[in-house]
């Protein structure tokens, strides 16, 4: 049976059926939960396109369905269907999706089916260790360079198998095998192999084996160190990762946090080199921060090599990836404050990007983050402006609206 042709409607058939048939018998249940989705943005960038016109808008309502059950004996099972769609608006609002394929009747993966098995595990408890084998969701914060992404419709995930062990106290000691993902962008029905960017162009990646050990016994410097053994990256036979990431609480009314990292695509191609900064404190009821992160023009580009789209560095914004994960400097200043009932955030990015002729790109983002009946809100205005390289449209400035609400149940 091939899993990835199931209806979201046949996934949860099995989960009650086998619930119900499990409870008659072991008293195993099925506990159902999951999420509702609708996303939309607009940009204006291009002489033709402007905010709210059809022709530069996109849009996707998704449902999710989570099933988790134990079956015992400390095993567990999690599954996850996922269905995307564009509620016709492609024929009156939009003419685009922010996942799947934009299909001729309103469907966004390969035009026809827009159902997809995003999460298919088992887990196993092994006294201190706990097992967990087939697709699921990587943190960023345990596995920095290969990680779920939070910014779409639905996060992308992987296939691979994971252990997590706390017998250290304090410490947290992660290893991973990591085959394939389905990105966050385009189809996501489709897992392919991991990739990185290479000099512009996409350098497969066959597969990746990690290790990571984050240590908290010290409430002044916790740190976490990340290595990788990626398979034929950048056309290269072989290369490996470093990645360490410190955060630094003294007490003091500043907190600091430092990263940095080396990747070595191997095969003579030239390392690339990573470092980062970060201070935060709180002023008169507003959180401040200032990131600084630096790239060196190695061969590969510092972005998440499941999906090729955004980074680990302090410095990530919304939409400023391309212009800061190879040959880069970029400092960004953050805000953050309550306001009415959610929150207010604005924060200012500027980058020399020398990857791209020595060019100047800045970010502006406004950002505000509430509930409403019940539900999540997010809206977002985001100023991009580039004095070299063009941006949505042929631009080197655009200004671009997004907008999503979740439901979770």
């Amino acid at each position: 049976m091939k899993i990835t042709n199931l209806s979201l409607a046949a996934i949860a058939a099995v989960a009650m059926t086998t619930g119900a048939m499990a409870d008659a018998d072991k008293g195993i249940d099925f506990k159902i939960g999951g999420q509702a989705v609708v996303y939309y943005e607009t940009n204006d960038g291009g002489s033709d396109n402007s905010l709210f016109g059809q022709d530069s808008s996109q849009a996707n309502a998704g449902i999710q369905l989570n099933a988790n059950s134990d079956l015992g004996n400390g095993f567990g099972l999690g599954l996850q269907g996922s269905a995307l769609s564009t509620w016709g608006l492609e024929d009156h609002l939009v003419s685009g999706v922010k996942q799947g394929n934009l299909g001729a009747q309103g469907d966004t993966a390969n035009g026809t089916d827009y159902f997809n098995i995003t999460k298919a595990y088992l887990t196993k408890q092994i006294g201190n260790t706990t097992l967990k084998a087939g697709r699921q969701e990587l943190p960023k914060s345990l596995s920095p360079l290969a990680f779920s992404e939070g910014w779409n419709v639905f996060k992308n995930t992987f296939d691979a198998v994971v252990a997590i062990n706390s017998d250290i106290p304090d410490t947290t000691v992660v290893g991973a095998y990591v085959s394939r993902s389905n990105g966050s962008t385009g189809d996501t029905t489709v897992f392919n192999d991991l990739h990185s960017g290479a000099a512009g162009a996409v350098a497969p990646i066959n597969n990746a084996f990690m290790l990571t050990v984050a240590n908290k016994s010290s409430k002044m410097v916790q740190p976490t160190l990340s290595y990788y053994a990626l398979k034929d990256v950048a056309l290269a036979e072989s290369g490996s990762a470093l990645w360490a990431d410190v955060q630094v609480d003294a007490g003091l009314p500043v907190k600091l946090a430092l990263q940095g990292g080396q990747i070595d695509p191997g095969n003579n191609l030239d390392k690339t080199n990573v470092w980062g900064a970060k201070a935060s404190a709180k002023v008169s009821g507003v959180a401040l921060s200032l990131a600084y992160s630096d790239v060196n023009d190695g061969t590969v580009s510092v972005q998440n090599v499941g999906t090729g789209v955004k980074t680990p560095l302090f410095t990530q914004m919304i939409y400023n990836q391309d212009h800061i994960s190879r040959d880069a400097s970029t400092v960004v200043l953050k805000g953050a404050m309550p306001a009415g009932p959610g929150k207010l955030i604005a924060q200012y990015g500027m980058t020399t990007d020398n990857a791209n002729d020595n060019s100047d790109y800045n970010e502006l983002d406004i950002m505000y983050k509430t509930k409403a009946l019940g539900m999540n809100v997010f809206a977002a205005y985001i100023m991009r402006d580039s004095d070299a390289t063009d941006l949505q449209g042929g631009d080197d400035k655009a200004n671009i609206v997004r907008v999503w609400t979740r439901y979770n149940f």
